[in-house]
């Protein structure tokens, strides 16, 4: 080893001792200060714990079965304040008839909501103001737009249903189901024609009548139904709003059955008596009138 090294070795050992000596060494980096949790109390604590954690999901309920709601008893609409009306409380009456058609089974008790109902059938004067009002087509029997002399008040006739329907949306009003129809033309106690159990033929206009055509609407008083309705038996058949279906219940599966035809009541004066029925069901194509055909108006 040289003289120069050796001097260079003496040096570094002389620093060396001189750090260790007077504690000269580099710092190191202070800690990095770690956070400190805030005392929480033990309610606290427990409240805190209980709404982070998911809460176990338990058994579901199993929803009581409930009963398919039947038709409600109690009125759902108001007695009317427009002329010739009456109100049908609502509630039981019995529908059809097991000695009658098969269209007519079976015979049920049936719950109906209350409704009103026009009195009369709609006559040729009201339903001339419908047309002069609307511009609707007047009936094909009628000439120069207007009825023949003498059958103002005689129930207008040659008119579908969709005609019929138009009158009652123009006044106001509706078209009768034929469960509400058959409600107001026997009442409660499932008489077979709106005055009684025997046909009567001073009581209605029928074939037996002899008239040969339409008589002025309310001509037969002493046939008025238990509420007070004219003409439920005999002088027009009249239209209902519903399709001809088969009633709930029934054993026979009619090919007529279904949404073709409406369904039609109340005889007419070209029908003999067995047809003057309050259970008596006619179907019809609702796109075509007769001369037997009119109608009258409910709410």
């Amino acid at each position: 080893m040289s003289d120069r090294t050796r001097a260079l070795f003496a040096v570094i050992i002389v620093v060396t001792l001189l750090v260790v000596a007077t504690g000269c060494a580099p710092e190191a980096p202070p800690d990095t200060p770690v956070p400190q949790p805030t005392p929480t109390s033990t309610a606290t604590q427990t409240a805190a714990e209980e709404a982070a954690s998911p809460t176990p999901a338990g058994p579901t309920a199993t929803p009581v079965p409930t009963s398919t709601p039947r038709p409600a008893a109690t009125p759902t609409s108001a007695p009317s304040n427009k002329p010739n009306t009456v109100y049908i409380q609502g509630g039981t009456f019995i529908l059809g008839s097991d000695s009658g058609s098969e269209d007519e089974t079976p015979q049920q008790d049936l719950i109906i909501s209350a409704f009103n109902v026009d009195i009369y059938p709609v006559t040729n004067a009201e339903y001339k103001e419908f047309v002069d009002a609307t511009g609707h087509n007047p009936p094909r029997t009628w000439d120069d737009g207007t009825y023949a002399d003498g059958t103002a008040d005689h129930p207008v006739t040659w008119v579908n249903w969709n005609d019929a329907k138009a009158y009652c949306e123009w006044a106001g009003k509706r078209l009768p189901t034929e469960f509400e129809w058959e409600r107001a033309a026997r009442g409660t106690d499932g008489r077979t024609y709106p005055w009684g159990d025997a046909f009567d033929a001073a009581k209605c206009n029928s074939k037996e009548s002899g008239l040969g055509g339409t008589s002025a609407v309310g001509s037969y008083p002493d046939g008025a139904s238990p509420d007070g309705v004219f003409d439920m038996a005999g002088n027009v058949w009249e239209w209902t709003a519903d399709w001809y279906q088969g009633y709930r219940g029934t054993r026979y599966e009619l090919s007529r059955y279904g949404e073709q035809y409406k369904v039609l009541r109340g005889g007419s004066w070209f029908d003999g008596g067995e047809l003057q029925r309050t259970t008596t069901r006619k179907s019809f194509d609702p796109n075509q009138g007769f001369s037997t055909i009119g109608f009258r108006c409910a709410e």
